[in-house]
């Protein structure tokens, strides 16, 4: 079933400040960078309670985030833009209608706290404290619920994967058993997923050059066991190629070095024509 997204650039910048929500929901989401947190003073919506996520993207480790609510946005920042100093920019939630309550988003920070532990692609360091469930009557948390699809998706749509958890398709595995590693994985749109349980190279090639990269990501998504370097939640890499060379430690063809059980290359399944 199809959806209508709007979104309206502030500022006409793709990466600037900017709004979206989708048709005939209520749910509408903010993105404002850091740069520019004086377009909280016009916006009226921003003063009222709303749930938020603030992120920190590095492509050299895991990005980090911090998942909040408050009574008024605008007012609760000033304290993160002195005290947290990972962030770049902020997804705020609120009602167009704007009918929620701070119970509401007290519920709303709940649910996404769990739901980014379980998904597990950002570091949640800053949200020392994990907060319990409020009390709703079953309507309200019903409704609640839903705003938080609504959440989810706009998260998604916009690229963040903070909630997402990967769907494994057992037809489309592939693996790889590069310089002793023994990977597993899959290949859909937002990229290569290296799946949980996989185990790593333990070294890299001497040519191999972005060896200190692969080491802080190994730090943050495996564990040594065994002897081993084995995942302990999947990791998804904008190419088949990113996923082979962390995995092996040398630097490879993840078109070629990624077959499925039957020894067909992630190449001949997925981009050769028949």
């Amino acid at each position: 079933m199809g959806k209508t997204i709007t979104t309206y650039l502030i500022d006409g910048d793709p990466k600037g400040t900017q709004y979206s929500f989708i048709s005939n929901k209520i749910c509408q989401m903010f993105v404002v960078p850091r740069s520019n947190l004086s377009y909280l003073n016009e916006q009226e919506k921003l003063q009222k309670p709303a749930f938020y996520i603030l992120i920190g993207e590095d492509e050299s480790t895991k990005p980090q985030a911090y998942i909040g609510e408050t009574e008024n946005f605008k007012e609760r920042v000033r304290d993160h833009d002195n005290k947290k100093e990972f962030w770049q920019k902020a997804l705020i939630f609120v009602s167009k209608d704007e009918d929620i309550t701070k119970t509401d988003v007290q519920y709303l920070e709940y649910k996404a706290i769990a739901e980014a532990k379980k998904a597990n692609t950002f570091v949640l360091s800053e949200n020392k404290q994990i907060p319990k469930a409020p009390n709703l009557p079953e309507h309200q948390r019903d409704a609640m619920d839903e705003f938080f699809e609504d959440i989810k998706f706009l998260t998604s749509f916009m690229g963040c994967n903070i909630f997402e958890i990967s769907q494994l398709k057992e037809e489309h595995l592939f693996y790889t058993n590069g310089r002793g590693c023994k990977a597993n994985g899959f290949y859909n749109s937002s990229g290569f997923t290296v799946l949980k349980g996989s185990i790593l190279a333990n070294s890299c090639a001497p040519s191999f050059q972005w060896k200190e990269k692969r080491e802080k990501l190994i730090k943050e998504y495996a564990t040594f066991e065994n002897g081993n370097w084995v995942m302990n939640s999947d990791k998804t890499f904008s190419s088949p190629s990113r996923a082979a060379d962390f995995c092996t430690g040398r630097s490879s063809n993840g078109w070629i070095e990624w077959k499925d059980k039957n020894g067909n290359t992630l190449d001949s399944v997925y981009r050769q024509l028949e």
